[in-house]
């Protein structure tokens, strides 16, 4: 049993769980837009997940401690090592234009991550601008790059998926800032730092409105989609009610991060 938890474990520490998240929006991308499923974009996606996130979450602690590193993060670094040469393989086999996106996409992860800037920190520690930050990256790996890989005209369509995957994204990063709450530096002013608990719930479930109802705007309207995304609003719903800072470290780094992967299933079986 303790050998199946360190491994579950290491299954959510090494970014493999919200990697597959990733690859379910791409592939959630691909089904709206009716675009043929595409190999090197969707593993692109998952394998750049892993070593974008391992190296935001253990950049510093590696340098930090790299003559003490214990054999759990060895085995990260390791993967994340194997994850980066198939990002450069993949990276590759895609159009120009989605390798110019993608170099700015890492940019802005980069930002996140590194002091560009004398005397300033990263984007991460940047009051209030985490949360945007990374919905703007999940929204250009997951939404414009296979569009753009696909050569998929940037219509009406499109900007409205925009729009709803930056709201999809917020609103799971509000869980994460909820249950992080005590544990978060005061100078980050997340959202539940600034407005409250309740107000970020509060938030969170009224953005949820445009997110449903956009869908009735879509030119390539799909009527099934409207019963999977109540679906999705529905457990989107009542994990932000549910959250609180009493919640065990599953609550998010497993449950939350599951719902994009239980939005794409829905979809498969439908």
């Amino acid at each position: 049993m303790i050998r199946i938890q360190s491994l579950f474990d290491f299954y959510l520490k090494s970014s493999i769980h919200v990697a597959l998240s990733v690859y379910a929006l791409v592939r959630m991308t691909q089904y709206m837009f009716a675009i043929p499923y595409d190999e090197s974009i969707a593993f692109f996606a998952f394998f750049g997940t892993i070593v974008g996130y391992n190296f935001v979450k253990y950049d510093a602690l590696a340098r930090a401690k790299k003559r003490m590193m214990r054999n759990e993060l060895k085995l990260i670094a390791f993967l994340s090592f194997i994850s980066l040469l198939a990002v450069g393989f993949y990276f590759f086999q895609l159009e120009l234009v989605t390798q110019i996106v993608a170099v700015a996409v890492l940019i802005l992860t980069l930002l996140y991550t590194l002091p560009f800037f004398p005397n300033r920190r990263n984007a991460r520690n940047w009051a209030g601008v985490k949360i945007y930050i990374v919905a703007l990256c999940w929204v250009g790996v997951t939404l414009m790059l296979p569009l753009v890989n696909a050569h998929h005209a940037l219509g009406q369509d499109f900007f409205i998926k925009c729009v709803q995957r930056f709201i999809l994204v917020f609103d799971l990063i509000l869980v994460f800032e909820i249950i992080d709450l005590a544990n978060d530096d005061p100078h980050l002013k997340t959202v539940p730092q600034q407005i409250g608990v309740k107000q970020t719930k509060l938030l969170g479930l009224l953005l949820l409105i445009p997110f449903y109802f956009l869908e009735f705007f879509k030119i390539n309207f799909i009527q099934k989609q409207l019963v999977v995304n109540l679906v999705l609003v529905v457990m989107l719903s009542l994990f932000l009610i549910f959250s609180n800072t009493n919640r065990s470290k599953y609550y998010t780094s497993f449950w939350v991060e599951s719902i994009p992967i239980l939005w794409w299933l829905m979809v498969v079986l439908l």
